[in-house]
């Protein structure tokens, strides 16, 4: 009578070996085969997710294997470039002609020939970095901070041999050259931005993150006026006759939406919005020359100020934990005091050496500034 071969456990061990002999293969690797789908949140710490359960007679949820749940932490290290819109429409230089006399300038109108809005920075380039903390529940940390540094714009007029040039302030003070043939009249203008802040992030869908968290940025200006000599001649009047500063520190907590928005293999594109209200406060202090002596000023106020912020980024998945990404951004700040401001808020009294003194009249914090631009850099999850 034939024999009748029993298949059932041979098949059996093979498959068991197989399985076996993948699992250990991507522990070695490091779990780079994992899919982005076993993700924190898709199974509980310490447990295979179920599709490698099915030739087993128990499920595999039960097996502790902690290294199954994907990586924890994700960060993120970007270069950004952005260009900053923005000014205070305050005249800086006024041209008067020279038939008029010293002792007219004062009352006689001008043509204005230098707006502070004129003055605009362009771009500069900074460092941004991020950390994700990937918790249970869809529920992860988010640490972000950038600065930016280098926005300067320098505008120089003169001199002219037909007009004085006039800068004016709030009081009596007027400002002209002492050498009208050779000085010319400049101003420089340089501001700062640095970020932080801190987020809690809730996945309520696969492709759409809310967050919430505590934002602080800072937002430093400087704007300095001076009398310049053409080069070879002497003497070169470098100390400046105004010179304004002031700083905006914001303090705030904000909400948002991050989501993805396309995915196509290994190209995905995220979408993010931020927005909120915040304490400003600002500090101003300006210091003015009058008949070569300097006198100075200052002033501090707190006020309501908002911020947004709007991103989309392109992303290309190199391997299954490194990521390149190329993309857009755009912050608005509104209610801040920018350093050409200040100027209007001023008070400059002039008479004799016993009766000169500058004061404050407050902080001008009505303007708003606007920055956009592009960011690149790596992700890395781990």
């Amino acid at each position: 009578m034939p024999r009748v071969l029993n298949r059932s456990k041979p098949v059996c061990s093979y498959c068991l070996f197989g399985l076996l002999a993948m699992a250990a293969t991507s522990v070695a690797l490091g779990q780079d085969s994992l899919t982005a789908d076993n993700a924190p949140g898709d199974c509980e710490e310490g447990l295979l997710p179920s599709s490698f359960g099915t030739a087993f007679e128990k499920p595999l949820e039960s097996v502790c294997v902690t290294s199954c749940c994907g990586p924890r932490w994700t960060a993120a290290a970007d270069f950004i470039a952005l260009d900053r819109v923005g000014g205070v429409p305050y005249a800086l230089v006024e041209t008067v002609p020279h038939s008029v006399p010293l002792n007219q300038l004062a009352s006689t109108p001008g043509t204005v020939v230098l707006n502070g809005d004129d003055l605009q920075q362009g771009f500069s380039a900074g460092p941004k970095l991020g950390l994700i903390r990937r918790g249970d529940n869809g529920c992860d940390f988010e640490l972000s901070y950038f600065q930016i540094d280098g926005w300067n714009d320098y505008r120089s007029i003169g001199p002219t041999h037909d007009d004085w040039l006039v800068m004016r302030a709030a009081g009596n003070f007027l400002q002209t050259q002492d050498l009208k043939d050779t000085q010319m009249m400049a101003w420089d203008y340089s501001s700062r931005l640095y970020n932080a802040e801190f987020n809690v992030r809730w996945n309520v869908r696969d492709r759409l993150a809310l967050l919430t968290g505590f934002r602080w940025a800072n937002l430093s200006e400087e704007l300095q006026g001076t009398l310049p000599e053409l080069p070879g001649t002497w003497p070169d009047r470098r100390d400046p006759f105004w010179n304004t500063n002031v700083r905006n520190n914001l303090y705030g907590f904000q909400i948002g939406a991050d989501g993805k928005l396309l995915e196509r293999g290994r190209f995905s594109m995220d979408g993010l919005v931020k927005a909120g209200v915040f304490l400003n406060n600002a500090v101003e202090t300006t210091a003015v020359s009058i008949d070569r002596s300097m006198y100075s000023e200052s002033a501090s106020t707190n006020q309501v100020a908002c911020l947004g912020e709007l991103g989309l980024q392109c992303k290309y998945r190199v391997t299954q934990r490194l990521l390149l990404k190329l993309g857009y951004e755009a912050i608005w700040l509104q209610g801040v005091a920018l350093a050409p401001g200040q100027i209007s808020d001023t008070y400059c009294y002039c008479a004799d050496r016993r009766n000169t003194y500058v004061q404050a009249l407050g902080v001008n914090c009505g303007s708003g500034v606007f920055y956009h631009g592009a960011t690149a850099g790596l992700e890395y999850s781990f």
